[in-house]
Protein backbone atom coordinates (compact mmCIF):
# COMPACT_ATOMS: atom_id res chain seq x y z
CA UNK A 1 0.00 0.00 0.00
CA UNK A 2 2.86 2.39 0.71
CA UNK A 3 4.33 1.73 -2.73
CA UNK A 4 1.31 3.41 -4.36
CA UNK A 5 1.38 6.43 -2.08
CA UNK A 6 2.40 9.53 -4.05
CA UNK A 7 2.19 13.26 -3.71
CA UNK A 8 -0.67 14.72 -5.73
CA UNK A 9 0.11 16.34 -9.05
CA UNK A 10 -2.19 19.24 -8.28
CA UNK A 11 -1.57 20.71 -4.85
CA UNK A 12 -3.96 23.32 -3.40
CA UNK A 13 -1.36 25.95 -2.54
CA UNK A 14 -4.06 28.62 -2.61
CA UNK A 15 -6.08 26.83 0.06
CA UNK A 16 -3.02 26.30 2.24
CA UNK A 17 -1.93 29.93 1.90
CA UNK A 18 -5.43 31.19 2.66
CA UNK A 19 -5.62 29.02 5.77
CA UNK A 20 -2.25 30.43 6.84
CA UNK A 21 -3.58 33.94 6.15
CA UNK A 22 -6.72 33.23 8.19
CA UNK A 23 -4.68 32.05 11.16
CA UNK A 24 -2.45 35.12 10.87
CA UNK A 25 -5.54 37.34 10.87
CA UNK A 26 -7.32 35.54 13.70
CA UNK A 27 -4.38 35.51 16.13
CA UNK A 28 -3.99 39.28 16.65
CA UNK A 29 -7.76 39.87 16.73
CA UNK A 30 -8.35 37.17 19.32
CA UNK A 31 -5.24 38.18 21.31
CA UNK A 32 -6.58 41.73 21.50
CA UNK A 33 -9.99 40.52 22.72
CA UNK A 34 -8.40 38.22 25.30
CA UNK A 35 -6.20 41.11 26.48
CA UNK A 36 -9.08 43.57 26.82
CA UNK A 37 -11.81 41.29 28.19
CA UNK A 38 -9.91 38.82 30.38
CA UNK A 39 -7.24 41.33 31.47
CA UNK A 40 -4.30 39.16 30.45
CA UNK A 41 -1.04 40.85 29.65
CA UNK A 42 -0.19 41.10 25.96
CA UNK A 43 2.32 38.25 25.97
CA UNK A 44 -0.09 35.84 27.70
CA UNK A 45 -3.04 36.75 25.52
CA UNK A 46 -0.91 36.31 22.40
CA UNK A 47 0.26 32.90 23.66
CA UNK A 48 -3.33 31.79 24.29
CA UNK A 49 -4.51 33.12 20.92
CA UNK A 50 -1.70 31.35 19.05
CA UNK A 51 -2.30 28.11 20.96
CA UNK A 52 -6.06 27.92 20.51
CA UNK A 53 -5.92 28.93 16.84
CA UNK A 54 -3.18 26.49 15.86
CA UNK A 55 -4.69 23.61 17.81
CA UNK A 56 -8.18 24.30 16.47
CA UNK A 57 -6.79 24.54 12.93
CA UNK A 58 -5.04 21.18 13.31
CA UNK A 59 -8.20 19.63 14.77
CA UNK A 60 -10.30 21.14 11.97
CA UNK A 61 -8.05 19.84 9.20
CA UNK A 62 -7.92 16.42 10.88
CA UNK A 63 -11.72 16.28 10.97
CA UNK A 64 -11.85 17.41 7.34
CA UNK A 65 -9.42 14.74 6.13
CA UNK A 66 -11.20 12.07 8.18
CA UNK A 67 -14.66 13.02 6.86
CA UNK A 68 -13.73 13.78 3.23
CA UNK A 69 -13.67 10.12 2.10
CA UNK A 70 -17.21 9.70 3.46
CA UNK A 71 -18.68 12.47 1.29
CA UNK A 72 -20.77 11.69 -1.81
CA UNK A 73 -19.02 11.97 -5.17
CA UNK A 74 -20.90 15.12 -6.24
CA UNK A 75 -19.98 16.94 -3.00
CA UNK A 76 -16.35 15.85 -3.40
CA UNK A 77 -16.34 17.18 -6.95
CA UNK A 78 -17.80 20.51 -5.83
CA UNK A 79 -15.29 20.73 -3.00
CA UNK A 80 -12.31 20.06 -5.25
CA UNK A 81 -13.66 22.49 -7.84
CA UNK A 82 -14.01 25.20 -5.21
CA UNK A 83 -10.59 24.60 -3.64
CA UNK A 84 -8.72 24.52 -6.92
CA UNK A 85 -10.71 26.88 -9.17
CA UNK A 86 -12.75 28.99 -6.70
CA UNK A 87 -16.15 28.35 -8.31
CA UNK A 88 -19.11 25.98 -8.05
CA UNK A 89 -20.72 23.85 -10.74
CA UNK A 90 -24.12 23.47 -9.14
CA UNK A 91 -26.17 26.36 -7.66
CA UNK A 92 -27.47 24.18 -4.79
CA UNK A 93 -23.99 23.88 -3.36
CA UNK A 94 -24.05 27.42 -1.96
CA UNK A 95 -26.84 26.49 0.47
CA UNK A 96 -24.81 23.52 1.67
CA UNK A 97 -21.79 25.80 2.00
CA UNK A 98 -23.69 28.27 4.20
CA UNK A 99 -24.96 25.47 6.44
CA UNK A 100 -21.46 24.02 6.68
CA UNK A 101 -20.04 27.45 7.53
CA UNK A 102 -22.43 27.78 10.49
CA UNK A 103 -21.52 24.30 11.71
CA UNK A 104 -17.80 25.06 11.38
CA UNK A 105 -18.21 28.37 13.24
CA UNK A 106 -19.91 26.81 16.25
CA UNK A 107 -17.62 23.76 16.26
CA UNK A 108 -14.59 26.06 16.19
CA UNK A 109 -16.09 28.13 19.01
CA UNK A 110 -16.58 25.03 21.17
CA UNK A 111 -13.08 23.72 20.39
CA UNK A 112 -11.47 27.09 21.14
CA UNK A 113 -13.39 27.43 24.39
CA UNK A 114 -12.41 23.94 25.53
CA UNK A 115 -8.78 24.50 24.53
CA UNK A 116 -8.64 27.83 26.39
CA UNK A 117 -10.16 26.27 29.51
CA UNK A 118 -7.68 23.41 29.26
CA UNK A 119 -4.77 25.85 28.90
CA UNK A 120 -6.01 27.95 31.81
CA UNK A 121 -6.35 24.88 34.02
CA UNK A 122 -2.99 23.43 33.01
CA UNK A 123 -1.08 26.65 33.68
CA UNK A 124 -2.43 27.34 37.19
CA UNK A 125 0.43 28.30 39.45
CA UNK A 126 -1.24 27.28 42.71
CA UNK A 127 -1.00 23.63 43.75
CA UNK A 128 -4.25 21.75 44.12
CA UNK A 129 -3.28 20.14 47.43
CA UNK A 130 -3.85 22.45 50.43
CA UNK A 131 -3.39 22.03 54.13
CA UNK A 132 -6.20 20.84 56.39
CA UNK A 133 -6.68 24.28 57.96
CA UNK A 134 -7.16 25.93 54.58
CA UNK A 135 -9.77 23.36 53.50
CA UNK A 136 -12.20 24.26 56.29
CA UNK A 137 -14.09 27.22 54.90
CA UNK A 138 -17.43 28.70 55.93
CA UNK A 139 -20.50 27.83 53.84
CA UNK A 140 -20.95 31.43 52.71
CA UNK A 141 -17.39 31.62 51.42
CA UNK A 142 -17.94 28.38 49.49
CA UNK A 143 -20.96 29.84 47.72
CA UNK A 144 -19.02 32.99 46.89
CA UNK A 145 -16.30 30.84 45.36
CA UNK A 146 -18.82 28.90 43.27
CA UNK A 147 -20.48 32.07 42.02
CA UNK A 148 -17.13 33.59 41.05
CA UNK A 149 -16.25 30.39 39.15
CA UNK A 150 -19.57 30.63 37.30
CA UNK A 151 -18.91 34.28 36.52
CA UNK A 152 -15.38 33.52 35.34
CA UNK A 153 -16.64 30.64 33.16
CA UNK A 154 -19.30 32.89 31.62
CA UNK A 155 -16.69 35.56 31.01
CA UNK A 156 -14.45 33.08 29.19
CA UNK A 157 -17.38 31.82 27.10
CA UNK A 158 -18.45 35.31 26.01
CA UNK A 159 -14.86 36.36 25.41
CA UNK A 160 -14.15 33.37 23.18
CA UNK A 161 -17.47 33.91 21.38
CA UNK A 162 -16.67 37.58 20.74
CA UNK A 163 -13.10 36.80 19.62
CA UNK A 164 -14.23 33.99 17.33
CA UNK A 165 -17.02 36.13 15.87
CA UNK A 166 -14.71 39.04 15.14
CA UNK A 167 -12.07 36.88 13.51
CA UNK A 168 -14.67 35.02 11.43
CA UNK A 169 -16.25 38.33 10.37
CA UNK A 170 -12.93 39.66 9.10
CA UNK A 171 -12.17 36.37 7.34
CA UNK A 172 -15.63 36.39 5.73
CA UNK A 173 -15.06 39.95 4.52
CA UNK A 174 -11.75 38.87 2.97
CA UNK A 175 -13.43 35.90 1.27
CA UNK A 176 -16.13 38.21 -0.12
CA UNK A 177 -13.49 40.59 -1.44
CA UNK A 178 -11.61 37.64 -2.95
CA UNK A 179 -14.67 36.42 -4.83
CA UNK A 180 -15.27 39.76 -6.57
Amino acid sequence: MLENWMLPRIFPFGGILFDFLFVLIAIPIEAYVLHKRLKFDKKTSTFYAISINLFSSVIGWSVFFASEPLLPIQVKSELINYLLFNNFKSPGTQTLLILTAFIIFFATFIVKFLLLRLLLLSLIKEPFAKKEEEVQVFQRQKWRGFSSLKLQNTSVVTTVLIANSLSYSVITAILLLRSK
